[in-house]
């Protein structure tokens, strides 16, 4: 492979959401990074509550960050130029560049925004991306063929047709109806649109793939491009998930013969990939919490982080469940709070900017003596730490709104041997800022140390990770046509 030859981006699209686009964009960064070029991914407007902060406290997409990852390269804004983060039902923070911009309701957003001054400033970003990198490896965002959208669209067709990009259409066929849904969105898309697309991956295939032969001749017939590659469905290979969607595929309830640690489930639950290693420690059935039964069950609770740390707060206490994590609390058990958790295990909660909405104060679980007032200021930063007496170093971020005092300090961590984080009640009971801080397996260790549990674990998470993109490559390379692939990406 020449490292100097120069690539159209390479974009994929899909006849829906959840139809693995995030993934496959990996994949296909850690191929590129193999063959000795210099890809990064790019997305121009990402809806999650999962972000990250980039080396320069800029906010992006989790999603971009874990591609970035797996193309070799620090994240970086230019990356995810518009994230959309949900704040409640119908409304969102409007994230552009890396910094909170607006908050707007989605009818707003979609039809009060300049349009063409968002789809500027994401194509300003691309190009920032072209002058280092090389493949781009686009993603765009839910369906492609959503026609009443299409004058609003910075993320799907727009972007391939303006960047010239080897587009290719994703299918679930594992939700069936892959015919109609494919067939229907080449029918429905313009000419020039049309064009664009050089082939068709179909993704989550079960069984064996050689029966859907014929399938795959009909379906080029069809839509006059072909089938580059069919993708086995898999449960062995393990990547961060972009989405809150896929909190309908956790465990839910406790397992004997297990260390079970409860997620407190949280209507508006931010940066749930917190809890991606606890999830890999067969000792440990990580599951999440819906109920005051399922509080009652676990040996550890964690409380994760929110978006709307007081909405969740009163959430919470409506449904029972606060009275449930003091109950659990008060017997002894391990309570632990990440970020807006964090913040709800203090004695109150404050909003005087209304940040969050017009409730200006509520009372927290009062677990830990701290009080928390939400700011207008946002706190976005990687950061490396060290943890009570523990002198090793770990890793995490830190994504927040808000200030949380206590009348006497008592921090948990140590942030860049210089800022003061969180708060120690004790062993079994404290929170703190920073995210991924389970990556850690000496946090790890420690709690469930204090919980009783003689298990250890040697998991190098880092190391873990590499080794999923890898073979996420390795599947894709032996499923798809690499040399097709390529051959759309030349320039002319």
């Amino acid at each position: 492979m020449n490292s100097n030859k120069k690539y159209h981006p390479i974009m994929f699209v899909g006849t829906g959401s959840d139809v693995g686009k995030s993934v496959i964009n990996a994949g296909f960064g850690r191929i590129f990074k193999q063959d000795g070029l210099k890809p990064a991914p790019f997305k121009a407007q990402n809806m999650s509550l999962n972000s990250y902060p980039t080396t320069n406290g800029l906010e992006i997409g989790r999603a971009q960050a874990v591609q970035a990852e797996a193309c070799g390269v620090d994240c970086r804004v230019e990356m995810n130029p518009v994230l959309l983060k949900p704040t409640g039902y119908m409304n969102s923070q409007i994230v552009l560049n890396g910094k909170p911009w607006a908050n707007k309701s989605a009818k707003e957003y979609f039809n009060g925004t300049d349009r063409d001054f968002l789809f500027a400033e994401c194509m300003n970003a691309f190009s920032r991306l072209e002058e280092e990198f090389n493949p781009i490896v686009v993603e765009g965002a839910g369906s492609i063929s959503e026609v009443n959208l299409w004058e609003k669209d910075i993320t799907n067709m727009r972007v391939a047709v303006e960047k010239k990009a080897a587009t290719y259409l994703i299918a679930d066929i594992d939700k069936g109806g892959v015919f109609g849904s494919v067939y229907g969105t080449m029918l429905l898309l313009p000419e020039i649109e049309q064009k664009q697309i050089k082939g068709i991956i179909i993704n989550k295939f079960r069984g064996d793939i050689s029966l859907f032969e014929d399938g795959a001749k009909k379906l080029e017939e069809l839509c006059g491009v072909p089938i580059v590659g069919i993708i086995p469905h898999f449960r062995d290979i393990y990547i961060d998930d972009e989405d809150s969607v896929v909190v309908d595929k956790k465990q839910f309830k406790s397992l004997e013969g297990k260390t079970n640690i409860a997620v407190v489930l949280l209507r508006h639950m931010s940066n749930f990939t917190d809890f991606n290693v606890l999830e890999r420690i067969p000792e440990v059935n990580l599951f999440y919490a819906a109920t005051p039964d399922d509080i009652d069950q676990a040996d550890i609770v964690i409380l994760p982080g929110s978006k709307n740390t007081i909405s969740d707060t009163l959430f919470l206490q409506r449904q029972g469940m606060a009275a449930a994590i003091n109950k659990a609390h008060e017997q002894g058990k391990a309570v632990y709070g990440i970020c807006g958790g964090f913040q709800m295990m203090g004695k109150w909660i404050s909003d005087p900017g209304h940040v969050e909405g017009n409730i200006e104060r509520v009372p927290g679980l009062g677990i830990l003596p701290v009080e928390t007032t939400i700011t207008e200021e946002k706190v976005t930063e990687q950061c490396t730490f060290t943890f009570k007496d523990n002198q090793s170093i770990g890793k995490g971020y830190e994504i927040h709104m808000g200030e949380t005092l206590a009348e006497i300090p008592s921090p948990l961590c140590l942030i860049d041997d210089r800022k003061e984080d969180g708060y120690f009640l004790n062993s079994k009971t404290w929170g703190t800022y920073i995210h991924g801080i389970f990556d850690n397996k000496e946090i790890i260790n420690l709690i469930l140390k204090e919980s009783g549990q003689n298990v250890i674990t040697e998991m190098d998470f880092q190391q873990f990770k590499e080794q999923q993109y890898d073979k996420l490559a390795d599947l894709i390379r032996e499923n798809v046509d690499m040399d097709y692939i390529y051959k759309t990406m030349e320039i002319d």
